[in-house]
């Protein structure tokens, strides 16, 4: 994907949405639109009580489908239902406690049956992430590791070291959503990871229109965005409605990304 990209001149969109909204096979037919509308893959929200990185729109939206009875492997099948019917990659984004309760390798495992391309988890300091590590590349799932305007340049040689799938670079530092303005941290945080490596850099949090799409797109190879779409569904009264709004708001940031 970030080859193809890379060659066409274009930036990857990789929409979140969590799994399991609004329901389990509703959730899936939200994942094809977005897809139709011009989504390259996705991060896909393994629900969760405790979601460190995320904001109060994403953790409602965790809550309202822990509260459906979703659980790991049900959000595991969802993943592996949006991978078969989009044919694009996607991220099951996670945290460490779930992880391990499964154990790493069965995780990674799991994964991999499911053909889930790769995994995220935040709360995974890069101190503790060999045998994570180790499990992904046993079982062909990439890895994708943090970096953040306040990360140092030590630390951040480290990142790279674990050679990551992708470096997910945050744009403003904080829980996930929305912002109004476009972060200033993204030109000087691509470029120190530029000087280092040619590992292809995604810029997430706090990009929620398509002009901060569009504006870190031109600096990374890409962009997710999260709350703003988490956002919509959790608005809408039926899935039709969610869907029409996905399928706008996902064109939207496609043709802003496109220039």
């Amino acid at each position: 994907m970030f080859a193809e990209s890379r060659e066409a001149g274009r930036g990857v969109l990789l929409p979140f949405l969590t799994a399991g909204l609004p329901d389990p096979v509703a959730s899936v037919e939200l994942f094809k639109t977005m897809a139709d509308a011009g989504a390259d893959g996705f991060e896909i929200g393994i629900p969760y009580a405790d979601p460190l990185m995320d904001g109060p729109v994403i953790m409602a939206a965790g809550h309202r489908a822990i509260a459906q009875g979703i659980t790991l492997p049900d959000a595991l099948g969802v993943a592996a239902a949006v991978r078969e019917t989009t044919q694009t990659p996607v991220l099951a984004m996670t945290y460490v406690n779930p992880v391990l309760r499964s154990g790493v390798r069965e995780f990674f495992a799991q994964a991999a049956e499911r053909g889930i391309n790769g995994v995220i988890i935040p709360d995974l300091p890069i101190d503790e992430a060999a045998p994570f590590s180790a499990a992904a590349a046993e079982e062909g799932v990439g890895m994708v590791a943090f970096a953040a305007p306040t990360t140092t340049d030590e630390r951040l040689d480290a990142v790279l070291e674990t050679e990551p799938a992708f470096v997910y670079a945050i744009a403003e530092v904080g829980v996930t959503g929305e912002r109004d303005a476009a972060s200033e941290n993204i030109h000087a945080l691509a470029a120190r990871i530029r000087a280092r490596s040619d590992v292809p850099v995604v810029f997430g949090v706090g990009i929620s229109t398509p002009e901060q799409a569009a504006a870190a797109s031109r600096h990374g190879d890409g962009v997710i965005v999260g709350t703003a779409v988490v956002r919509r569904v959790m608005e809408s009264s039926t899935t039709v409605q969610a869907a029409d709004a996905l399928r706008m708001f996902v064109s939207e940031l496609r043709s802003a990304i496109d220039g």
